[in-house]
């Protein structure tokens, strides 16, 4: 197993692992197509969707792999990138300007490979789901095709998740917030997967140096991608995650997985957006939206479990 540099975080007593043990459950643990969908008369997207473009006999391979790129269907499935297992220190250290909630810093470790979508959801990997009936449709501000997937609650990417696994046959999910934050940092112990300073044109946020910047989300891949070939992980737009919101790391799963229970009103949502300043991109930053709120700042990417 490939381990990705970490600095280590302190010792953490049996009280600490205490004080959530009642919250904390283990969650489970393609490229994309640009050409356009088309309308039909009923109002519905014409989106084909065919078989696995990743043979089963090539699975295993693929999962050992870091780097490789597949769909799980010709047209509509997200392109995935395989990223490897590893451990990472997540949150800010004591001396970083970071908030509460980014703290305590932990070692987190990611038992297996896993693979996570290249890009943010776009309108058209949502339409596909839509057309089969099996998505809301969502409202866009500033076009669909490839611009981000936006105005889609926790609950709306959790039914776009079950549908991708259905049509595909595939676990597909949502990341958990260790998976996240280890997916953006990419081997990096720096506030941003680039450096520790808000670069010009490597992200879109205000003060970003994009000229996205305070407008409007760019179209996915409009950045370079950080170390593990994901594009957009910082800024753009908020990303949902699987985990129900806490309000700090005290008794964290330290194997990757979720907390999913307890306040199950509230989940995690990182990467800030388009209209966030420079200090809220940053790799360990974390927020809480309701499940049922639509925003204009709010997508999300999907992972997938990958058999062993």
């Amino acid at each position: 197993m490939k381990v990705w540099p970490f600095s280590a975080g302190g010792s953490r007593g049996a009280a600490v692992a205490m004080v959530l043990a009642a919250c904390f459950d283990v969650s489970g643990l393609g490229l994309v197509d640009h050409r356009p969908i088309a309308e039909n008369g009923a109002g519905r997207y014409s989106f084909p969707l065919s078989a696995s473009a990743l043979a089963a006999g090539q699975e295993n391979a693929e999962a050992q792999t870091a780097g490789a790129e597949f769909r799980d269907c010709a047209s509509g499935c997200p392109a995935m990138i395989v990223i490897p297992a590893g451990r990472f220190s997540m949150g800010s250290p004591d001396d970083d300007d970071a908030r509460a909630n980014e703290r305590p810093r932990h070692v987190a470790t990611i038992v297996n490979p896993i693979a996570i979508s290249k890009f943010e959801a776009t309108f058209d990997e949502w339409d596909a789901c839509f057309a089969a009936g099996a998505c809301p449709r969502v409202p866009d501000r500033w076009g669909r095709g490839q611009m981000p997937a936006i105005n889609v609650s926790w609950n709306d990417a959790k039914q776009y998740a079950a549908w991708l696994s259905r049509v595909t046959g595939k676990p597909y999910r949502l990341l958990t917030e260790a998976e996240w934050e280890y997916a953006a940092r990419a081997g990096a112990v720096t506030r941003y997967s680039w450096g520790d300073g808000p670069d010009e044109r490597e992200a879109n946020c205000d003060g970003c140096g994009s000229r996205w910047d305070l407008r409007q989300p760019a179209p996915v891949g409009s950045f370079k991608p950080n170390a593990f070939g994901l594009y957009d992980m910082q800024g753009n737009v908020w990303e949902w995650v699987e985990d129900a919101w806490h309000d700090n790391y005290d008794g964290a799963p330290e194997v990757g997985s979720g907390w999913t229970t307890c306040d199950l009103d509230y989940r995690a949502v990182r990467g800030g957006s388009w209209r966030n300043e420079t200090s809220l991109v940053r790799a360990a930053v974390r927020d809480k939206r309701n499940v049922h709120v639509r925003f204009d700042t709010l997508g999300f990417r999907v992972a997938r479990t990958l058999s062993p």
